[in-house]
């Protein structure tokens, strides 16, 4: 029911287009009062090509009729009683409808779903770009209102010189009758030289006298007739005028702005959304264009068929060219790449990208579905193809997988090619300028197909690049690879010459990208502060300036941003954010979220805000030394001078260091921490992030009785280990190691137990030792014969099932003992 809720908000041409959904094959008030039950039902389960699911289909028609009978027989009173006989004629309706053909029924609900969700999506995605776009609304709104008033127009014009064809081509089989009756006429007049010459006479003044008459209507027709195919061709002529107008509109503006929303994403921006609608705009246009180039050839038919003196045939020539041209560049501008490939680009990795034909559906391209191919070119090579110069079979490596046929989706009306296993088998790289780097060299996948419309009437080979792809070999050149695209991403100009990017922007320009990029990164809408930026700048140009006003007017050049180590360190401004995004993306977002994270302060701002608060006061901030970084700084006591405050800063933490212990669990473990600045008490802000105690279940060989040795107590006791129920296990028993859990079999007493183990220790007097078997099971034995730990492996290949008779010998050792531990957490108390 959630989706009819949402439809229902629909506003505009939307709501149009959803109330047109509906009629005598499937009445609105049918989907309103069953919303829940039509939108519980699995009609995506019913395969529409397959007759053997038609008794599925059937059941689901009996079950909506019924549901229908039963919520008309729940209405009473009044109010009810019209509703109850409207509910229950449509029960009847739509059994008499469908009884022979369920099938239809599921593909018309199916249709009438999927146009819902793509509306209402449609109209979410509007809403999202208008919420980050700030006063974008009103704009967005009067472009749609002006491109719709103008597809109306253009209906209008279409019609009208549909009726004037119409108009023209009557007149015209009339003009022929009559011309025919002109030359019955005049072979009378020839046959009357056998008559005699009193009947000659007569007849031949009746003959004359109509011929004379016939004739001068032909000749005013024929000039009513030029004037109309004159009038009919400067109808057309405008038409074609606000054709190129509309289209422009549609591909220049509108899909332009779409291509660069697709790019923005790229770098974290909203989803670019609104793609159906594009090719729902797309579509009208080519069904206009492809009516217009129709009349246009009757009227050429026309002309062909009555030749008359004049210009006509000139005319007719230049409006049949101008629409070609204008069709032309519809469907070659419509060859889009809907999900791009991935920017940064491994080889030897498998990738996928979509690319989708917004007029396939319309023009009927998928009658005869086109294959598309995918290969990869440079950027010269790229440069070359949007001059036409040739470029054939020219590609800068192989991709595997690059074939792929355009698929039809009559759902959705979408004629789309998915690549999903494609993978970039090698690359080959051109000579590199100055001080370029290779992840700073720029590829793009080229994807091109040929197709024809209108019965092979015109053939198109259409062509489209990808955006820019870096090209890797290796994991750590991901970093200075995602440079390029952040920065080609944030400052390409629409209509460039591949791939041109400015070499300085203004700072405010990389702060909009940086923040762009580092709340896509923390799926947060708390991005970068005024602070934030402030001390970003200082680190980018070296300043300590903390006016932000400062820093507006100054540029940042792509050599500062990644190419030129910071001062004194061995990495680059870029480098050291990445490395920040990258330990907050995968171990401090949800602090960062929560405001627990102040990050971009230096070391001298955090001893000022620090020395002013009590002591144990502290705060999270970057390291300034250190890619990925950060470190804990806070107020206490100097202990070597009384009544001196001193602000004290540990070694940054690392990824590293996170996944082996918690941000929080670090900070509880310091007690001389106790407020998070300003005066946060820390238990507030990372308590719901500490881990709960364990409860250990330990599992360990013991001798016949049972008993478990003090000594073993007593060292689980020192290791910190909370002991609970405790239990031996006989020395013969079997281990196995299968999906990821120990499991222990042995025999008392004539039974069979089984115990389910989720971690292995080998225990000592100095501590627990973890066995993590991989793919095979090692057991560890300790020997303490020489007064000094040492790990000796047994049984150092085994398979699933291991059998272990008396552990390591007949008579039990303390020094000698496997423990097996089963760990599960406490709940925390309220």
């Amino acid at each position: 029911m959630a989706m009819w809720i949402q439809a229902q908000q629909l506003q505009g041409d939307a709501l149009h287009q959803m109330q047109a959904l509906y009629g005598q094959h499937f009445p609105i008030e049918v989907r309103h009062y069953l919303a829940q039950w039509i939108e519980s039902q699995l009609w995506d389960s019913v395969e529409l090509g397959n007759p053997a699911e038609e008794a599925k289909a059937k059941r689901l028609l009996d079950n909506l009729v019924a549901e229908l009978q039963r919520k008309a027989q729940l209405q009473g009173g009044e109010d009810g009683f019209l509703l109850k006989i409207k509910l229950g004629h449509y029960a009847n309706q739509l059994k008499s409808t469908y009884d022979r053909c369920p099938l239809e029924l599921v593909r018309c609900i199916k249709h009438i779903l999927c146009s819902e969700q793509r509306l209402v999506q449609e109209a979410s995605n509007v809403i999202e770009l208008l919420d980050y776009y700030g006063g974008a609304i009103d704009s967005l709104s009067q472009r749609h209102q002006q491109i719709n008033q103008a597809f109306e127009e253009l209906r209008l014009a279409t019609q009208e010189t549909e009726n004037e064809l119409r108009k023209l081509q009557h007149s015209q089989e009339y003009f022929i009758i009559q011309y025919q009756e002109n030359l019955r006429l005049q072979a009378q007049l020839s046959s009357l030289s056998s008559l005699p010459p009193a009947e000659r006479t007569q007849r031949e003044t009746t003959l004359q006298s109509k011929r004379a008459t016939v004739e001068a209507w032909l000749a005013r027709e024929a000039s009513t007739l030029q004037k109309y195919r004159l009038d009919l061709s400067e109808q057309h002529q405008k038409t074609l005028t606000l054709l190129r107008k509309q289209q422009t509109l549609i591909l220049d503006e509108e899909l332009i702005q779409w291509k660069r929303r697709q790019q923005l994403a790229g770098n974290g921006g909203p989803h670019e959304g609104g793609l159906d609608i594009l090719q729902s705009w797309c579509e009208k246009l080519a069904d206009l264009i492809w009516t217009n180039r129709q009349q246009i050839r009757r009227c050429e038919h026309l002309t062909q068929q009555l030749p008359l003196p004049g210009p006509m045939e000139d005319l007719l020539s230049k409006l049949n060219s101008d629409i070609t041209d204008i069709i032309s560049a519809l469907v070659t501008s419509t060859f889009i790449i809907e999900k791009q490939p991935p920017q940064v680009l491994r080889t030897h990795t498998k990738f996928a990208a979509t690319v989708r034909l917004l007029v396939g559906g319309k023009l009927n391209v998928h009658m005869n579905p086109p294959q598309v191919k995918a290969v990869i070119v440079s950027e010269q090579q790229a440069k070359a193809l949007l001059k036409n110069e040739s470029t054939h079979s020219e590609s800068s490596g192989e991709i595997l997988n690059n074939n792929c046929v355009m698929e039809y989706q009559q759902a959705t009306g979408t004629l789309s090619a998915h690549f999903r296993n494609m993978s970039l088998k090698r690359i080959k790289r051109s000579d590199r300028r100055g001080a370029e780097s290779v992840t700073e060299e720029k590829f793009t996948v080229l994807f091109e197909s040929q197709f024809s419309i209108g019965g092979n009437e015109l053939v198109f080979h259409v062509k489209t690049l990808s955006l820019p792809v870096v090209v890797i070999v290796h994991g750590s050149q991901d970093n200075n690879a995602t440079a390029t695209v952040l920065w080609d991403n944030a400052f390409a100009e629409p209509g460039r010459v591949p791939f041109i990017v400015p070499d300085k922007v203004l700072w405010p320009q990389l702060c909009d990208a940086l923040d762009m990029k580092y709340k896509a990164e923390m799926h947060s809408g708390r991005g970068l502060s005024e602070n934030n930026l402030v001390f970003l700048a200082q680190k980018a140009f070296t300043t300590t300036s903390n006016n932000p006003e400062e820093y507006r007017n100054m540029t940042i050049s792509w050599a500062q941003f990644n190419r030129e180590s910071l001062p004194g360190r061995n990495f680059t401004f870029w480098q050291w954010f990445d490395g920040v995004m990258e330990l907050m993306k995968k171990h401090l977002k949800p602090h960062w979220n929560d405001g627990a994270i102040l990050g971009f302060v230096n070391k001298q701002q955090a001893q000022d805000m620090l020395l002013s608060k009590p002591n144990g006061t502290f705060l999270l901030r970057f390291s300034d030394s250190e890619i990925g970084g950060i470190t804990i700084a806070w107020v206490a006591e100097n202990p070597n001078k009384a009544g001196e405050r001193l602000v004290w800063n540990l070694l940054p933490y690392t990824s590293k260091d996170f996944s082996i212990r918690s941000l929080a669990d670090r900070i509880s473990d310091l007690n001389h921490l106790l407020f998070l600045y300003p005066d946060r008490p820390k238990d507030e802000v990372f308590a719901k992030y500490y881990t709960p105690p364990l409860c250990i279940h330990v599992f360990i060989p013991c001798h016949q009785d049972g008993a478990v040795l003090p000594e073993v107590q007593q060292c689980m006791s020192r290791s910190g280990a909370l002991l609970s129920n405790g239990r031996g296990i006989p020395h013969s028993c079997t281990v196995h190691w299968t999906e990821g859990f120990f499991t222990i079999l042995w025999e008392e007493s004539g039974h069979y137990h089984e115990v389910y183990v989720i971690k292995v220790f080998v225990v000592s007097k100095i501590g627990l030792y973890e066995v993590t078997p991989n793919d095979s099971l090692n057991l560890v034995m300790l020997d303490f014969s020489s007064g000094s730990f040492q790990k000796k492996l047994v049984n150092s290949k085994l398979h699933n099932v291991c059998r272990l008779t008396r552990f390591h010998c007949t008579q039990f050792e303390p020094q000698q003992t496997l423990v097996c531990v089963s760990i599960h957490h406490i709940p925390k108390s309220s």
